[in-house]
């Protein structure tokens, strides 16, 4: 049988004649030739198909990467589990009633800190502002300057009475301001952590605008200066004024003179200092920061070129007499250079002749006792601060050693080792030897002891000697909490002389605010029997740190007895400021660097070379 072939040639196909059996023998016979070689799995499937049992695979192919079929099973699992575990323990706690723990509550010397700074609230005059938070006090002596026509300030209400009457008297006041200042620059942090520190800040501005008030702030030159508003009579007389006068500032209707001085070296160096300090609170304000160092160049000129004490001829002598005034230009230069970083303030300041008049070497009952009249332990302090962090070499080593070793003295005479004061049975440091109002004195001697630890602290320096024999700068620190305890309360009295701080406190202070009831029109004289009255006062004045104790620790709670009971803002000032140093985390010490802001980095000039050797 013929068939066409599709490549062009004939195809022939031929019957099969093989029977059956033949061909199923020859196809065993394939069947074992196609066996007798080894097949892989891949061929073995194609022949002979699905086997009907799947062998399970020990890997996953996860695309990226192939992991065991174990460890794949197990971390799928872990996660579950977890997530499980997460969401119970999650509901748990959202379901378990919350117990909020309190914080610790603060220490005394926040708890001081906060009414001691209430006691300049009540102390404002002029406009007050609606935050004042003083309940019994409102606006008074709102025509200050107008009423006096022979001065040329006609606006100068404002500022601070300074004690328990109305009068204001600017040179403890302007010290007052500048030792709140140097407290702020030192410590913001704490008074950051108390919630102080824009109160304390308005504290200041308040006192810092009323002294632009006081002498022609814009002026570069000037020849006049206010010293004082209000008079102190205490010659008897029967006219009205601020002392012969018991009445409420808010009701008084008497004409309040104006005293101007024209060479006043003393109160125009310290209101210099003021706003000096204040401008480098201020810092972040610029303008009113150039403002106030504007001021201050003014007041320091003018305290250079007219020389005089404030205080001659006139009844501050009575109250609050200058000795010198060259301690103030010590303390005034120097704070200048920090607000300025101009060094010739800084010759000055450290210029050895002005080291002699202001007593730096002559020693003496007061000697590094620090107060309203005698600014030299804080000008040697806030020098020695620069010496122990800048460092700034030769020409200013000489002296900025001199001044760190007269510190380190006079904090020697702190400590109870030494027979430099003597102390009360009670432990306090009798400063300024037995004469009364001893707290001014005290307050400021802890606030320089515990700022003197502090510089120590963040210079690495464990302490310093006294002679032969080292102290730690632990000593110094619990000198002050000492003294600032025997004012809250530690003493024999067993009484706190702190208005307001603890439950048995001074409760006839002599002040005139307090003393009358608010809805009270007394005049001059009718005011009299508030003053005599022996009931305690109608007007809590909080946080007024009065005159103090005597030498034997006693205390008499007699309104009209103003050497135990009266209240000073220059007293209050030195207690804030060793209260906030005292406040808080002990760890948390001073702002190093915001006090030289101002300051340029020292390009020390090198010494003189020596003479020329001779044979």
């Amino acid at each position: 049988m013929y068939g066409r072939d599709p490549w062009g040639g004939p195809l022939e196909i031929t019957g099969d004649s093989a029977t059956d059996d033949e061909r199923s023998r020859n196809l065993q016979d394939y069947d074992r030739a196609a066996l007798s070689r080894p097949l892989d799995e891949t061929q073995q499937s194609w022949l002979l198909g699905p086997t009907g049992e799947t062998k399970k695979k020990k890997y996953v192919d996860l695309g990226c990467i192939i992991v065991s079929r174990k460890l794949f099973v197990w971390t799928v699992g872990t996660i579950l589990v977890a997530g499980f575990l997460a969401g119970f323990i999650t509901m748990i706690v959202k379901l378990v009633p919350r117990h909020h723990h309190r914080p610790p509550p603060p220490d005394n010397y926040t708890v001081a800190l906060h009414k001691a700074l209430l006691f300049f609230n009540a102390q404002r005059s002029g406009k007050l502002p609606k935050h004042n938070n003083v309940s019994w006090r409102g606006n008074s002596c709102l025509n200050d300057g107008e009423s006096d026509s022979s001065t040329l300030f006609k606006d100068l209400s404002g500022g601070y009475y300074d004690a328990g009457d109305a009068i204001k008297f600017h040179f403890p006041q302007a010290f007052a301001m500048t030792m709140l200042s140097w407290s702020v620059i030192e410590y913001s942090a704490k008074y950051e952590a108390a919630g102080e520190l824009n109160h304390v800040k308005e504290i200041i501005k308040w006192g810092t605008d009323y002294f632009l008030k006081t002498f022609n702030s814009t002026a570069d030159q000037i020849d006049r200066l206010v010293a004082q508003v209000g008079k102190g009579d205490t010659t008897g007389g029967t006219n009205p004024n601020d002392h012969y006068c018991w009445m409420r500032p808010e009701n008084i209707d008497y004409d309040r003179p104006v005293s101007e001085c024209h060479t006043c070296s003393d109160l125009a160096a310290e209101m210099a200092a003021a706003l000096a300090s204040a401008s480098i609170v201020f810092k972040d304000n610029k303008a009113y920061s150039q403002k106030l160092v504007h001021g201050a160049k003014t007041l320091f000129r003018f305290s250079r070129d007219q020389r005089g004490k404030y205080s001659v001829g006139t009844d501050a002598a009575i109250f609050y007499n200058s000795t010198i005034y060259w301690d103030e230009f010590v303390w005034g230069s120097a704070w200048m250079y920090y607000a300025t970083g101009n060094s010739s303030y800084l010759q000055l300041s450290t210029h050895p002749k002005l080291a002699k008049h202001a007593g730096a070497f002559s020693g003496g009952p007061y000697y590094g006792v620090l107060s309203w009249d005698n600014k030299l332990p804080g000008a040697q302090l806030l020098l020695t601060r620069m010496r122990l962090f800048l460092n700034p070499g030769y020409p200013y080593e000489e002296i900025l050693r001199t001044f760190h070793n007269q510190t380190s003295i006079y904090m020697c005479s702190f400590l109870p080792y030494f027979a430099s004061f003597n102390r009360t049975n009670g432990g306090m440091i009798q400063l300024n030897h037995g004469a009364p109002q001893p707290l001014q004195y005290v307050v400021n001697a802890a606030f320089l002891a515990t700022l003197f630890s502090d510089y120590m602290r963040a210079g690495d320096i464990p302490g310093w000697y006294c002679g032969p024999h080292f102290y730690s700068i632990d000593v110094l620190r619990e000198f002050a909490q000492t003294q600032i305890n025997y004012i809250l309360g530690q003493n024999p009295k067993r009484m706190s002389y702190i208005v307001g701080f603890g439950d048995h406190y001074p409760r006839h202070v002599h002040h005139r605010g307090a003393s009358i009831p608010k809805d009270s029109k007394a005049t001059c004289t009718g005011g009299w029997k508030w003053r005599d009255s022996t009931k305690p006062d109608p007007n809590t004045i909080i946080g007024a740190m009065v005159g103090g104790p005597d030498r034997h620790d006693g205390f008499h709670d007699v309104r009209k007895n103003y050497n135990y009971t009266e209240p000073t803002i220059a007293g209050n000032a030195g207690l804030v400021a060793a209260l906030v140093a005292l406040s808080g985390d002990p760890i948390v010490g001073i702002d190093r660097n915001t006090m030289f802001s101002s300051v340029p980095p020292f390009s020390p000039t090198p010494p003189p070379p020596p003479a020329p050797w001779k044979p």
